[in-house]
């Protein structure tokens, strides 16, 4: 198929089962995508067994595995989708969280890297590199799923800009650590991180500052222009050259293509919008990027619940996967907790912010492409196997219950 095509495809099942989920299951949008998807995809496995003569489920497998969803994602999906995420988040608010969220999203990020490493290798015999790469790729919440249940959740401003300021930052710090690690445990990889734990740690560096300097140099430079125009539709079209031409600059460059996405983002949203931007600008700025948001929201869950096809489920790697879950939720526990504990003697903290945090810590299409752009090996499905069944456990279940215990327990004031 060709890629308008596939794209046409997309399209039409989003729009398709956007509607079965509005009409009967009236769930969140892109969960209730994701839960349309996923029965879709099991009722043609089921009838392929049934009818095996149909070929279904082959058909079908060969049209997922020739959409190349790691490459969809990380070099297409993601730059638009943490642009839009960003322009939201002001960096006035950032600034009063920026100890916490600056500490969850790096030494949580590592944190949960080695608690996921050590635990799965355990678990499985898996060698510990190999391990800590598992670690490093589902460790990161991911900011799509993140800011999509935040408007569900009705939160108080503070904690909402913690959950929302560490997705999107841990995200691109994660990004970057799985790249390390790769690099490591992989040498003869396409991976840039080889030479050791020296060229590892240039790597990081390279890819962390020179993503962020990348992001705030052209974020700065798109907002002096825009300050210059008076033209909507112009300046709508400037933000997408930005989050188009900015993100692929950024892998030209083998700098952290996600952070350069949020640092621009971050200005473009707040300092673009009030000294670069009129009132009209303002608002169709606004809301043709809440409409790019949602769409690609609603491809990407549809194709999360699509990838079912390409995971090689077996009774060991299911059972791996499951207790994967639990081990997931307990480093991200950590990568919570030991923050606000060393934060908690200069300043204070709403009693719901380490469940509330732990638990909208959600999984999402990032760890499922990260697993599938790992060079090919023995331990690859099992990998692939448990990042999907964590994924969907954390976007379905989690995603579904952390409102109401934002309900219950993120109402009360905080201080800042």
């Amino acid at each position: 198929m060709s890629f308008l095509q596939i794209a046409s495809l997309l399209i039409v099942l989003a729009g398709a089962f956007g509607a079965v989920n509005y009409l009967f299951l009236k769930l969140p949008s892109a969960i209730g995508i994701l839960v349309v998807s996923l029965m879709a995809s099991i009722s043609v496995m089921i009838l392929d067994v049934l009818i095996p003569s149909l070929g279904m489920a082959d058909q079908v497998r060969t049209t997922v595995t020739s959409i190349d969803f790691s490459d969809a994602l990380l070099e297409g999906m993601l730059g638009l989708l943490l642009f839009a995420g960003a322009l939201h988040v002001k960096i006035s608010d950032l600034r009063a969280q920026w100890r916490v969220v600056f500490l969850m999203a790096t030494m949580g990020v590592a944190l949960s890297t080695v608690i996921v490493g050590v635990g799965f290798s355990w678990l499985t015999g898996m060698p510990l590199l190999v391990a800590l790469v598992f670690g490093a790729l589902i460790s990161p919440t991911d900011p799509v799923a993140v800011l999509g249940v935040l408007r569900q959740a009705n939160l108080q401003k503070s904690l909402e800009t913690k959950i929302a300021g560490e997705s999107l930052f841990n995200d691109g710090v994660g990004y970057v650590v799985f790249l390390v690690l790769v690099g490591i445990a992989f040498p003869h990889g396409d991976s840039h991180g080889g030479g050791g734990l020296d060229g590892a740690a240039k790597l990081f560096v390279q890819e962390a500052v020179g993503g962020a300097l990348l992001g705030v140099i052209l974020g700065w430079l798109t907002f002096r222009v825009m300050r210059l125009i008076d033209d909507y539709s112009l300046e709508v079209l400037i933000t997408l050259g930005l989050a188009f031409g900015g993100y692929e600059l950024a892998v030209a460059l083998h700098v952290s293509a996600p952070i350069m996405a949020v640092c621009a983002g971050l200005l473009i949203g707040d300092v673009g919008a009030k000294h670069g931007m009129s009132e009209e600008t303002r608002h169709y700025v606004e809301a043709f990027w809440k409409l790019i948001d949602e769409i690609l929201n609603a491809v990407l869950f549809l194709m999360i619940g699509f990838e079912v096809f390409a995971v090689a489920f077996t009774g060991d790697a299911v059972l791996a996967g499951l207790a994967a879950i639990a081990l997931a939720l307990f480093a991200r526990f950590a990568a919570v907790a030991v923050p606000v504990m060393l934060l908690k003697p200069f300043r204070h903290f709403s009693k719901g912010v380490i469940p509330i945090m732990t638990w909208g810590g959600l999984k999402g299409g990032i760890s499922v492409a990260l697993a599938l752009s790992l060079p090919e090996g023995d331990w690859k499905p099992l990998i692939l196997t448990a990042t999907y069944i964590i994924v969907v456990f954390s976007i379905i279940i989690q995603g579904l219950t952390v409102a109401p215990l934002a309900g219950r327990l993120g109402r009360e004031p905080e201080l800042m």
